[in-house]
């Protein structure tokens, strides 16, 4: 395989990669939102209201949860609202840290992260809300987790760093590739046992016959060219040249 098929192909590959790579990564985001976030897998609690949860030990999401009636904007509105939530008998309280999320909506069902709680030990937990949802329909908060398929979106990130090297490099060499001498072929070579087609000889006009001093200067002119194209050294051009010279 030649360097220019190949470069050509190096190209092409990391383009592909890019691509995949890419799509993976919008695909994977989407699914991961839509999808893949269980983010009630462990019960929710109307506002305002009291219920009980099953919480496992570990890094658990709330969210703000209703229904909506047009499609909201990232910008969607969180009403003031408040939880507390109760441990079982001689566990540690778990601890609320605030960490507002991006706004989902499927079918006008629209959730927000409002805090995530670390819990030191699984077990039922009760949970009292309270707030202003005086303008939502079924409000209430949610408690689960993000997606499990998050290592998907680092590997998709890595591949398009690779792509984007790749492709980088395999245009680099494509360009050096291209801007190579190209090699002469063997018809293209000119030397004296083989001398340029007639054609490229310039002709001498026929109004009268050409002088010895006119033909010599043609015959130099003819070396100085094949010494210009390389098919004669300097010094096989000197050596013709006196050749010329001496008639």
């Amino acid at each position: 395989m030649s360097a220019r098929v190949a470069s050509r192909v190096a190209v092409t590959v990391a383009v592909i990669t890019l691509v995949l790579s890419t799509v993976g990564f919008v695909l994977t985001l989407v699914l991961s939102a839509f999808v893949f976030d269980e983010f009630d897998a462990y019960g929710e609690v109307p506002i305002p209201g009291t219920g009980t949860v099953e919480l496992p030990a570990g890094e658990v999401t709330v969210s703000f949860h209703t229904v909506v009636t047009g499609q909201p904007t990232s910008g969607f509105p969180i009403p003031q609202i408040s939880v507390s939530i109760e441990p079982p008998s001689g566990v540690a309280d778990p601890v609320v840290t605030e960490s507002v999320g991006g706004t989902t909506t499927v079918n006008s069902d629209t959730r927000v992260r409002v805090w995530v709680v670390d819990v030191a030990e699984a077990g039922e937990y009760q949970v009292s809300t309270d707030g202003d949802v005086g303008g939502y329909i079924t409000p209430r908060l949610a408690f689960g987790h993000g997606s499990s398929y998050g290592w998907l979106l680092w590997v998709c990130g890595a591949l398009i760093a690779v792509g984007v090297v790749e492709l980088v490099a395999a245009l680099l060499w494509s360009a050096r590739v291209n801007k190579a001498a190209r090699p002469l072929a063997p018809h293209e070579v000119m030397t004296l046992d083989n001398p340029p087609p007639l054609s490229a000889v310039p002709t001498i006009s026929a109004g009268r016959p050409p002088s010895d001093q006119g033909i010599r200067l043609e015959q130099l002119r003819q070396l100085a060219a094949l010494r210009d194209s390389g098919a004669l050294t300097e010094d096989e051009f000197q050596a013709e040249k006196r050749r010329i010279l001496r008639g």
